[in-house]
């Protein structure tokens, strides 16, 4: 990407997005209308209804923008080879796991916002589904190459793991401590080595 291009204006879309993430962070579910995120984007009155005409549509880009962001905070394709081994994992999990509560505890409030209005939209889960496949696809794999006798079972609780955690550090009893990125090695490889009997980094 050149210096021009980065320096370029956010597609109206994108700044739509954002600012109904950010009315989500600050006020929640019914913080966010069409005329709030025009004036946080700094949109003329109408646009965000021209974009997204219902609010199932605002959701939707909502949940869209915020699937672009988690996928560069986790970055799925920083994953080591499925053969590289559970250290290597260890190594990775920690590294996506500290860059999220150290840098993108907002970001969290917004999945939580999102996340508990899905329950009551089904037609939202399909966004929040894809997007986790782009994660848990690659973890099953290297669950599998590394011996694991029940790949799915032990990604699923591996994610599990992270998510209670993320909760925990983002809106739980522990928003003040956010353990380092050793602590959360540590225990990667404590779950790691409690499923695959052993052979953890």
């Amino acid at each position: 990407m050149t210096a021009a291009a980065a320096d370029a204006p956010l597609p109206r879309a994108d700044r739509i997005g954002d600012a109904a993430l950010d009315l989500l962070v600050e006020r929640g579910m019914r913080g966010l209308t069409h005329r709030a995120v025009d004036e946080r984007a700094g949109l003329p009155q109408g646009s965000t209804s021209n974009h997204a005409r219902t609010r199932q549509a605002l959701l939707e880009t909502a949940v869209r923008r915020q699937v672009q962001h988690e996928a560069a905070v986790l970055a799925p394709h920083e994953l080591p080879p499925a053969d590289a081994g559970p250290e290597a994992l260890t190594d990775a999990l920690a590294l996506a796991l500290h860059r999220y509560l150290t840098d993108h505890r907002a970001l969290l409030v917004s999945r939580y916002e999102l996340a508990l209005e899905a329950t009551r939209r089904p037609e939202l889960r399909a966004f929040f589904d894809s997007a986790g496949a782009v994660f848990h696809g690659p973890l099953i794999a290297m669950m599998r190459e590394a011996g694991s006798p029940a790949p799915e079972r032990h990604a699923l609780s591996l994610i599990a793991w992270c998510e209670g955690l993320m909760f925990s550090c983002a809106a739980g009893s522990f928003h003040a401590s956010v353990p380092s990125r050793a602590d959360l090695r540590t225990g990667f490889d404590e779950l790691l080595r409690g499923m695959l009997g052993g052979a953890g980094g």
